[in-house]
């Protein structure tokens, strides 16, 4: 909350307060399979959510949860069976402004190839500009910023497709960035990729997030990375099953294993200490350099 000015009105003081509202709202989102046949399927049970600007969420769940069907709702990919998914006032069931939603929420996915579409990168990058029909000086001047966002500037006259795959990946989120969304909803999108690779997706996230502001909304299987975001949501069986921050999520290891998922390797070693008598060391251990300076401090 912002207090915006203090005005005079005859002898009063009226203050004028601004709420931020949130870009993402999910009211009762149901999504069901192949609905009405013997295949019918409940994906999604009555989600309620909000996506404030600016935030880095992370969404967790093993396979079958209902994360990667919520994440399509996003953008409109998919329709609501029944509730709304509403972004920046804009309710995704009204078809005429589909496009609207998708300038506004861009999706990556977890395989780069199916995302690459051109024989250079930088064609590759300004072809969703092209698609919003964006004057040609603009989209140049779109694409060298966002392969500059990304440090892929130097290849931007390569193929794509010889690329490695986190710097494929770059390029998917770049082609995205060219499309100036005020939100990335990334699906899996280091699953494919070695270490090297998943480090460049990540850094590339972080800094679009803290530097730039985009909204990210970022599903993965990968505990480490998902210490980054400022909120962590976990779902199973298509219900969010636990929110908060990274270290309310991840200090509930019995819970989560409960929900067939992994912690952090740091919070499980923390967790085996504290069971073997270790008392000074905290449930909600989020990384090595913490662990360290724990156990120095107890010596």
């Amino acid at each position: 909350m912002q207090v915006a000015e203090v005005l005079p009105l005859r002898s009063l003081l009226v203050v004028v307060i601004f709420v931020a509202s949130p870009l993402i709202v999910v009211k009762d989102l149901t999504h069901i399979y192949a609905e009405g046949s013997e295949r019918e399927w409940k994906a999604l049970k009555g989600i309620n959510l909000e996506v404030n600007r600016g935030e880095f969420v992370a969404i967790l769940g093993h396979n079958g949860s209902g994360k990667s069907t919520l994440a399509k709702h996003l953008n409109g990919l998919l329709l609501p069976s029944s509730g709304q998914v509403i972004v920046d006032g804009i309710d995704t069931a009204d078809l005429t402004r589909t496009w609207e939603v998708r300038q506004k929420v861009g999706m990556v996915f977890q395989n780069p190839d199916n995302q690459l579409v051109a024989t250079t990168v930088e064609e590759d990058v300004a072809f969703g500009p092209e698609n919003l029909g964006i004057p040609s000086v603009e989209i140049q001047q779109r694409v060298a910023e966002a392969l500059a966002e990304v440090g892929m500037s130097e290849y931007r006259l390569h193929s794509p497709h010889q690329l490695s795959g986190g710097q494929k990946q770059r390029v998917a989120i770049a082609g995205m960035i060219a499309m100036r969304p005020e939100c990335i909803v990334l699906d899996e999108p280091t699953a494919m990729l070695d270490p090297v690779g998943r480090q460049e997706v990540l850094e590339t996230v972080l800094t679009l997030n803290k530097k730039e502001g985009i909204t990210i909304i970022y599903i993965t299987h990968a505990m480490e990375e998902a210490i980054v975001a400022d909120r962590i949501i976990v779902m199973e069986e298509g219900q969010i099953a636990l929110t908060g921050t990274p270290r309310q999520v991840f200090s509930q290891v019995d819970l989560l294993y409960k929900l067939r998922l992994d912690v952090p390797q740091v919070t499980a070693l923390a967790a085996r200490l504290r069971n073997r008598g270790y008392d000074f060391m905290p449930s909600d251990v989020l990384s090595i350099e913490e662990m360290v300076g724990l156990l120095c401090q107890s010596e």
